[in-house]
């Protein structure tokens, strides 16, 4: 019975001390995959006395970690109607985003340059508009760890575009009208994936 002990002993040790450095938590992660809901502040034809937020989806894909600074690509979409006109914006953008943890939780600031398209009717009663902007984005957020490779992250933004309405053919100069907003607040909540 000793014999038998003494070898199956130095046989679980090594077990155990394998199982405790698994049970440790992983290096910090370099990428994250983010999908989620959003809400935009106003529609594209959004005078005042006629505002209506609008809703949609949010992805993106930041990649590479340097002193916690990443390369963020990111695109997100929304739906609904003003002013009898569909509003179908989706935009496309590229940026940084600096992440710091704090205690459990992230923070992290993002800046971000790129396009935004839209359908060309978006203008109230159907008029039609520009179809396509520069756009920016600042702003940050906060995500809180629900497991070793998941957070849910809730964020905010300021977005900036220049988009304009349409002038009578055949000239189609573009123009703004007083109240047409360029600035709208984002905010956007859903779950990280960090690998």
């Amino acid at each position: 019975m000793l014999a038998t002990e003494s070898t199956v002993i130095p046989l679980i040790f090594p077990i155990c001390v394998s199982s405790s450095l698994c049970a440790q938590e992983a290096a910090p992660s370099r990428h994250e995959i983010y999908a989620g809901y959003t809400f935009l502040s106003n529609s594209f034809n959004g005078v005042p006395g006629a505002r209506q937020p609008l809703n949609g989806w949010d992805a993106s894909l930041a990649l590479g970690s340097w002193h916690g600074l990443r390369f963020k690509a990111e695109t997100f979409g929304y739906t609904g109607t003003n002013l009898g006109a569909p509003q179908s914006p989706l935009f496309i953008m590229a940026g940084g985003q600096y992440s710091r943890r704090v205690g459990r939780e992230s923070v992290f600031v993002e800046g971000m340059a790129g396009d935004v398209g839209l359908n060309r009717d978006w203008g109230a009663n159907r008029s039609a508009g520009e179809t396509a902007s520069f756009a920016t984005v600042l702003g940050g957020g906060l995500d809180t760890p629900i497991s070793r490779r998941f957070a849910f992250r809730a964020s905010g933004s300021f977005v900036y575009e220049n988009i304009a309405l349409q002038g009578p053919k055949p000239l189609i100069v573009p123009y703004r009208i007083p109240g047409l907003p360029n600035f709208f607040a984002r905010i956007s909540t859903g779950l990280v994936w960090r690998f």
